[in-house]
């Protein structure tokens, strides 16, 4: 498979931006992380006062044939349900990115149901759920490469729209086991260590759910050297679709604000499939699911929030909006110290 061709970061607009929160009328750093947000910002961007009034949130949704093995709280017709609610603006997603200003998306990359066409809702869908993944693939190469793509197709589309930060979220009843799979076989911890109770599974749920995904991996071998192979093995078609929207974005200077566990998942292949959609990367916040801070210290990203979130949806995407806004805002309406008349650091 071809993925987008990646731009390098600008360093030479993220060096202006730096030269310019250095001469606010502040101490250099005092604001912290909003002014280092804001230099990444401007680099990614490759403007040096960027601004991203147009948002969008892009809810990939998709079934998990591994759900058979009873490795979740609820059932899998939760997703249709699920996909349904955000269609019809009452969930937890659409009142945070109304709150932001943002637009959602979602999309049907493989949720085990049919849906009649509805405004809002987009149709990639691969097929109906995944296989079982501890009985062999979850999907074969040629859907694993359809699922990236139609990220990549689906972020494209609404670049052309008017498109300038993108936030990515997820719905999956099951999906955080193969994500989890994934981020053991990218950061070589235990499974049992990054492994979460997901949507609240007992003791007893929990201990199956470690061992499904441990003979998941042993059975399927997957190739860490091969992101593809990985995702075909033991991922998901929504996770495929978020590293086609990381890469589709990167390739046109759109900042990506990830979300939780399963879009943590899906910036580890991302990536490996193209190391230079890093620097394009925001961690919006830090989940309580387990494996989330291996994932984060695997990518070298520091969370901008830590409010226990464990929802998905890209809700905490959703909220790092706002800090996106601050950060971008008092770098291009704060005065100078000249401009204000304020004396500077002797």
């Amino acid at each position: 498979m071809q993925y987008p061709e990646i731009p390098e970061f600008d360093s030479k607009s993220a060096g202006q931006a730096q030269e310019r929160q250095n001469t606010l009328t502040k101490p250099t750093g005092s604001l912290g992380r909003l002014e280092a947000l804001s230099i990444q910002l401007a680099g990614i961007s490759a403007k040096s006062r960027p601004t991203f009034p147009r948002k969008a949130v892009i809810v990939m949704a998709g079934d998990h044939g591994v759900t058979e093995e009873g490795i979740s709280a609820y059932p899998s017709e939760v997703t249709k349900e699920m996909v349904v609610n955000f269609l019809n603006g009452g969930a937890a997603i659409n009142v945070l990115a109304r709150q932001a200003r943002a637009r959602v998306i979602v999309v049907d990359m493989g949720v085990a149901a049919d849906f009649e066409q509805a405004e809002g809702l987009l149709n990639h869908k691969i097929a109906k759920g995944t296989q079982n993944m501890r009985r062999g693939p979850a999907m074969d190469r040629q859907q694993a490469e359809r699922s990236v793509q139609a990220g990549v197709e689906v972020v494209e589309a609404e670049i052309a729209k008017g498109l300038d930060i993108l936030a990515i979220g997820e719905m999956g009843i099951g999906n955080t086991t193969p994500s989890s799979a994934i981020t053991a076989v990218y950061t070589g911890l235990p499974v049992r260590q990054i492994t979460g109770r997901g949507t609240g599974l007992d003791d007893s749920g929990f201990f199956h759910k470690v061992e499904v995904i441990e003979q998941s991996i042993a059975f399927n071998h997957p190739d860490h050297a091969d992101a593809l192979d990985v995702l075909s093995k033991v991922g998901g078609f929504e996770i495929g679709g978020l590293a086609g929207l990381i890469l589709g974005a990167a390739a046109h200077r759109i900042p990506v604000l990830l979300d939780g566990f399963i879009s943590g998942a899906a910036a580890l292949l991302a990536v490996e499939m193209e190391p230079r959609v890093k620097p394009f990367l925001i961690a919006s916040h830090l989940s309580v699911e387990a494996g989330h801070r291996a994932i984060l210290e695997r990518l070298g990203l520091k969370p901008l929030l830590e409010l226990d979130l464990r929802l998905g949806e890209g809700t905490g995407a959703a909220l790092a909006f706002h800090l996106v806004d601050a950060s971008v805002n008092t770098l291009n309406e704060m005065a100078t110290f000249s401009e204000a008349g304020v004396s500077g650091k002797e």
